[in-house]
């Protein structure tokens, strides 16, 4: 029986950090530009970003070769801001923009970023390990609509339910 339950433990810590079907991690990742503050400009909602607004996620460099992570956000129901502090790490090679990352000790879940502005590391599309978890990310509080129309499309072709997306306010 322990040894089920240890089998059981490793099948859903490795589970957590898959790769949804047909969804590629970008190649030729740069994480010294992906570094520093991004704000959230839609998301598929979970329990643990519900009613957030002005939701941000800042990463800087660990000294083990990790990523810090804090994700932000503000509660108008309550009337405060709610924060996560977490880590990252590369599940492959650091060309790749697939990572784990933890806000719950040994607990990982995917990071994948699929879509990226190559050039000037302006915005990204970001999933985890199905595709209920989505998020459209910028530098700035907005991006243009032809941007933000081109990653919805290629989000929908992947089989992500865009039509639940819901777009952050962030004034």
């Amino acid at each position: 029986m322990k040894r089920l339950l240890i089998i059981f433990k490793i099948f859903f810590i490795i589970g957590c950090v898959k790769i949804p079907e047909n969804v590629k991690p970008v190649s030729n990742f740069n994480l010294e530009k992906y570094l520093g503050k991004w704000y959230e400009i839609a998301r598929l909602d979970h329990s643990f970003e519900k009613g957030l607004t002005r939701v941000t996620a800042y990463y800087s460099l660990l000294n083990n070769g990790g990523v810090k992570v804090i994700n932000r956000g503000y509660s108008a129901k309550e009337n405060s801001w709610k924060e996560a502090e977490g880590k990252a790490f590369f599940v492959k090679e650091p060309e790749q923009g697939y990572l784990k990352v933890s806000f719950f000790g040994p607990f990982y879940g995917s990071y994948i970023i699929f879509e990226l502005d190559h050039n000037n590391y302006q915005y990204a599309l970001v999933c985890g390990p199905d595709k209920s978890y989505l998020w459209i990310l910028a530098r700035e509080t907005s991006i243009k609509t032809d941007i933000k129309n081109t990653l919805i499309k290629k989000a929908a072709e992947l089989g992500f339910e865009t039509n639940k997306l819901i777009f952050v306010r962030h004034d």
